[in-house]
């Protein structure tokens, strides 16, 4: 890793609308910049995308733009960002991702002439690599397609680009569900960091090319995928915090080849990001619930600078449409925030410990995600030689710091959880410090038939 100290040391300082390096935008939201923004993220109801279908398909597009932005426009609004994640038929053939990213551009840019508000697209294209088995990260021909969305779609008015990126999910998928920490380290330090490498620097080279905002990727494949599988009991939940401090080695590529931020909402590692890079970040809790649930709904708000929700339907309510309802929620959210801001450091503070404090002690997954932790972490994810070594040490302070909780009896677990912690603590001290002897400790115990080496450059 190329970073080697954190852009924030002090926790009072990872907070909610300010950022170390703060990102403007094209129409003037100062992203970290002293005040926080809503982010709507969106999808389409149940239905089919094809010829026949494209014209309601843009319909529902231009009504969540036109909704979304009313509503802002009626709550005084000081800025918003859409989040344009692109359904598979959308970048399987981009002219449909392009035509919607100009749809609703042209929605912004008319309710800043006439309103003077603020909005901006991030646009987040699928990963399609991720629908071939093994994936051929590097030579697949599904590559065209995600980088013409990009470029174009960029054209188009999509100012922040993103993506799930999906490298190393091969082994991931199977590790999450063995609980087997190594394999997943494996995943995100090794392939995970090789593949965000390799995209990354396509995706930054377009984006200066075309003066548009590398932001940045999420580990939502991977860490949102634990986090949902310990919701649904089906693992543990001090397994799925390790796996997203794990993460945090891999999604720090997109920064290291030039990315800016802000980091997109369903990487609650983002947290660590700022920490440790000083970029401004989306995040999403509560208001993710009609997309999944989890333990984190008031915590992840702690150092958000835009505040996400998760896809929803364009479905109606009985107030209106479900996107123009959450942006309502997440205006609010966003107010209270600023207010704090504005009223002064201890007031944020106030409102972040509370925050805080109501999710802490409830979860593993919580608790990594309290600034001071974050910290604590942070400064263990910079302090190896390798990816490898610092996906390592952090996730050891992760288990430092669920001991140090229980040992205080403010964290409660079952015994069916605790016992995990010896057994992912021998397991992660066994992992060397070189990538080159890890890889070849793993090689042999891997499954050859799931992913291919050299796609990866092994």
């Amino acid at each position: 890793m190329k970073y080697k100290n954190l852009a924030v040391t002090n926790p009072s300082e990872l907070i909610f609308g300010q950022a170390p390096h703060p990102v403007e935008t094209r129409r003037g939201l100062k992203i970290g910049g002293g005040q926080v923004y809503a982010e709507l993220n969106f999808t389409l109801p149940m239905m089919s995308i094809n010829n026949d279908t494209l014209t309601d398909v843009y319909r529902h597009y231009r009504e969540i733009a036109e909704g979304a932005l009313t509503r802002a426009v009626e709550l005084n609004s000081q800025g918003v960002v859409l989040e344009f994640e692109t359904l598979l038929e959308m970048t399987k053939t981009p002219q449909t991702g392009i035509e919607i990213v100009k749809i609703m551009n042209g929605i912004c840019e008319d309710f800043y002439q006439k309103h003077g508000l603020k909005s901006e697209i991030r646009l987040t294209p699928n990963d399609l690599r991720e629908f071939e088995r093994p994936a051929k990260q590097r030579t697949s021909a599904l590559l065209d397609p995600m980088m013409e969305l990009f470029e174009k779609g960029a054209l188009a008015g999509g100012d922040l680009l993103s993506i799930e990126s999906t490298g190393g999910k091969e082994v991931s998928d199977e590790a999450l569900l063995m609980c087997d920490i190594k394999a997943i380290v494996f995943a995100l330090a090794v392939l995970g960091v090789r593949d965000m490498q390799f995209l990354w620097k396509k995706i930054v080279t377009l984006a200066r090319s075309h003066g548009k905002i590398a932001a940045g990727d999420t580990a939502c494949g991977f860490a949102n995928t634990a986090m949902v599988l310990a919701e649904q009991k089906c693992i543990s939940r001090i397994f799925a915090a390790l796996v997203r401090v794990v993460s945090v080695v891999r999604s720090i590529v997109a920064i290291e080849e030039g990315a800016t931020g802000p980091d997109k909402d369903c990487g609650y590692e983002g947290v660590f990001l700022k920490a440790i890079t000083g970029i401004p970040i989306s995040m999403e809790g509560k208001t993710s619930a009609c997309a999944h649930l989890s333990p984190i709904g008031n915590i992840s708000a702690a150092a958000a600078d835009l505040w996400s929700n998760e896809s929803v339907q364009n479905i109606k309510l009985l107030s209106g449409m479900a996107p123009t309802a959450y942006l309502e929620q997440l205006e609010y959210d966003v107010r209270l925030m600023n207010e704090a801001l504005k009223s002064g450091t201890a007031d944020a503070l106030t409102l972040q410990r509370l925050l805080v404090d109501s999710d802490r002690y409830t979860d593993p997954q919580a608790l990594i995600l309290a600034p001071d932790n974050v910290i604590r972490i942070s400064k263990a994810l910079v302090t190896g030689d390798s990816y490898v070594a610092n996906a390592r040490n952090g996730a050891i302070e992760a288990i430092n710091i669920i001991e140090d909780a229980l040992q205080s009896g403010k964290m409660q677990l079952s015994e069916l959880e605790t016992g995990y912690l010896p057994l992912l603590r021998d397991e992660l001290d066994s992992i060397p410090d070189k990538e080159s002897d890890f890889i070849e400790m793993m090689l042999p115990l891997l499954d050859k038939s799931k992913f291919i080496p050299s796609e990866y450059g092994l």
